[in-house]
């Protein structure tokens, strides 16, 4: 999974290649949650610490504008009219 990059962080940090590992698994799942699964956490942990729902909305909306999510998958069809329009 990613070796080049797990290559890459053992050469350029002072990380172990397990280390490495780990942490380029934590970032790709990060990266990977998708968009409902993201808000459910958000709302459960904003809401654990406290706040409001309107309060919890306003700030889900801000950070989901800021926020990188996977992309869907896409079919050859779909990426076609990406290109070509």
């Amino acid at each position: 999974m990613h070796a080049d990059l797990v290559a890459h962080l053992v050469r350029s940090t002072p990380l172990s290649a397990g280390e490495a590992e780990r942490v380029v698994a934590e970032v790709v799942g990060y990266f990977g949650e998708q968009v409902p699964a993201f808000v459910r956490r958000r709302h459960a942990e904003l809401k654990a610490g406290g706040l409001t729902n309107d309060r919890i909305f306003a700030v889900l909306g801000a950070e989901l504008a800021e926020r990188r999510f996977a992309a869907p998958a896409l079919t050859a069809r779909q990426l076609r009219r990406i290109v070509y329009g």
